[in-house]
């Protein structure tokens, strides 16, 4: 049976998080790659709602910022003074439709393993039974700190009871109120209009629907589940790291599971939003961050970081860091390289050992293999960049661009001063300082002619252990010399006939 689209989904995000002890919002925190509101929004869309409202208030213009960069069809709704999850929720009522009729879900924005899945569920519960409201609920060894479910005596819900209002017989409850329920919009709309603030908190209560509701002869139902992790919020940073590793760990799981080698999970940390083709292999002490996508049969790492990076299908990159960055399929990245923004290297090229690029398009075939800043250059199929090699970009003022042709030849330790253009087929001699143009089957020299100054060390650094060993090393060649034209060149002149 296909589940209807619910009416709305609202999520509660306007709490002030004190236990996060930051000045970052606490539904702004991250892990997997996303917001914590940012998980609640992926997991609310999932249900195709005719709307969507996320309710506000602490670091109102931040919150809402975030959820409209993210989600920008998302209605916000802000929280006035009065307190409460029951306020809110009204509040999220009145920015949306006054006709809204059909379900309603309330999830929160702070419960980032919620899945799409499970509030799909609780819809088909929740029309299915005809109830008023379903809430989802879990048991835990430890409820502390929870609302508890009550059940009358024929195992139906009765109401929910906050842990500060709740009697020692209540609190013994191991069933909690996850906080995430469907509503009847007309139920829910009329309820609210009669919640108080009558209780240990002074604040507007959405549990008290639910007993409304009962009162009324309404049906309301629960939807256990079994995976508790769903139901777990986040108040403080260790809550933060326990919910990210267990993220993590789930994906991870997923990953192999559809075909990827993943040597060592715990030190593995791929974000939610990165995909992996099969047979990739990822090596230990790597993080797969952002939107990177991996080709099928690549291998990355070890210790490596990659965000928004593409690799394509079997190229292999170990210990490198990445960002905003194309790696061409069955090319080779590292070790100890760092590819900045707009770099791009195609099939089969080559970024060595202790390379940095920048807005470098590095052609098919082409190697950048030791010790060389490229930025800002575009380098030419089959080119080959010798070691040591600077591409220098910027004069202080503007950035400039160099050009390096087809299969062209940079020797080591040249320095490439931009704007420059080397035609395809040229070379630049080693050790060069190159300021101008190369045309096409030329070699560029761009340094000083070597000049030995003979008598020198003797002079200048007489009496040093340096001046000593030249000495030394002198009069051995004198004496070689006097030696080799005494003896017979018999051997010699056998070479020459021959």
């Amino acid at each position: 049976m296909t589940t209807a689209r619910p009416a709305a989904v609202i999520i509660l995000a306007a709490g002030e998080g004190t236990r996060m002890k930051s000045a970052t919002p606490k539904v702004l925190h991250r892990i997997g790659g996303r917001s914590l509101v940012g998980h609640a929004l992926a997991a609310a869309r999932a249900t195709n709602p005719q709307h969507l409202a996320v309710v506000v208030r602490h670091e109102r213009e931040l919150v809402a910022a975030h959820v409209a960069e993210i989600d920008p069809a998302a209605t916000i709704a802000d929280q006035d003074e009065v307190k409460g999850t029951g306020r809110a929720t009204e509040c999220a009522l009145d920015a949306l439709p006054t006709d809204l009729s059909g379900t309603v879900l309330v999830t929160y924005g702070d419960v980032p393993l919620l899945t799409g899945a499970t509030l799909v569920d609780l819809i088909a519960r929740h029309e299915g039974s005809g109830s008023a409201a379903t809430v989802i609920t879990a048991n835990l060894d430890n409820p502390q700190g929870y609302g508890r479910i009550i059940r009358d005596t024929d195992g139906a819900v009765a109401g929910i009871v906050e842990q500060k209002d709740a009697t020692e017989e209540q609190r013994a409850i191991t069933e909690i109120n996850s906080g995430i329920y469907a509503f009847d919009a007309a139920v829910l709309r009329e309820a609210l209009g009669r919640v108080g603030t009558d209780n240990a908190q002074g604040e507007k209560y959405l549990t008290d629907v639910l007993g409304i509701a009962r009162e009324a002869g309404r049906p309301v139902g629960a939807h256990l589940i079994d995976d508790l992790w769903q139901t777990e919020g986040v108040n403080d940073r260790v809550q933060l790291a326990t919910l990210g590793r267990e993220l993590n760990r789930r994906n991870t799981e997923r990953w192999m599971r559809e075909g990827v080698t993943i040597v060592d999970p715990a030190t593995t940390w791929i974000d939610v939003d990165v995909t992996i083709g099969r047979d990739a292999t990822i090596l230990p002490n790597t993080q797969l961050l952002g939107a990177t996508t991996i080709g099928a049969g690549a291998t990355i790492g070890p210790d490596t970081t990659l965000t928004d990076t593409e690799v394509g299908e079997r190229a292999e990159v170990k210990r490198t860091e990445a960002n905003l960055a194309e790696i061409g399929p069955e090319a080779s990245v590292g070790p100890f390289s760092y590819l900045r923004p707009g770099t791009v290297l195609g099939a089969k090229g080559k970024i060595g050992g202790f390379v940095e690029t920048k807005n470098a398009q590095i052609g098919d075939g082409a190697k950048v293999p030791h010790l060389t800043y490229a930025g800002d250059v575009t380098i030419g199929e089959g080119a080959n960049i010798g070691a040591g090699t600077i591409f220098a970009n910027y004069d202080g003022v503007a950035k400039h661009h160099t050009t390096v042709g087809k299969h062209s030849f940079v020797g080591s330790d040249t320095v490439i001063v931009a704007p420059v253009d080397i035609a395809d087929g040229a070379y630049v001699a080693a050790g060069s300082t190159l300021t101008g143009d190369v045309e096409p089957g030329q070699i560029a020299v761009a340094r000083g002619r070597q000049k030995n100054v003979d008598g020198w060390v003797a002079r200048a650094r007489a009496g040093t252990k340096t001046e000593a060993a030249a000495q030394a090393a002198t009069e051995a060649g004198t004496r070689h010399t006097d030696t080799a034209a005494t003896e017979p060149t018999t051997h010699g002149d056998e070479q020459g006939r021959a």
